[in-house]
């Protein structure tokens, strides 16, 4: 995954970038990411990709390919390294294409 298809402008980039330094944030996406993910503009074929956790299409999309590593952690776990293992099978999964990832 290089910088070929690198988009600046895909909305979840910052959606990414808000997860990694709000605590707050983690906790309400945690809670409710249908709210969450509503604030930001979002395409609609971006938002099934983080909703099915479609990391392939994400970056297909032209999501960076530092923040997809960081959101798989963002999203499966990432406290002390709890969970890191899992977050990086199931973005190497995706990547795979072996379909969504829950």
């Amino acid at each position: 995954m290089g910088l070929e298809k690198f988009r600046a402008s895909l909305a979840t980039h910052d959606l990414i970038q808000d997860l990694k330094w709000s605590p707050a944030l983690r906790e309400e996406f945690a809670a409710s990411e249908a709210a969450v993910l509503d604030r930001y503009p979002l395409h609609p074929d971006e938002r099934a990709a983080i909703e099915t956790r479609n990391f392939l299409a994400l970056y297909d999309m032209g999501l960076h390919p530092y923040l997809g590593g960081q959101f798989a952690r963002l999203i499966f776990g990432n406290e002390a390294g709890k969970g890191a293992a899992v977050a990086v099978n199931k973005l190497v999964e995706s990547l795979q294409g072996k379909g969504p990832v829950g």
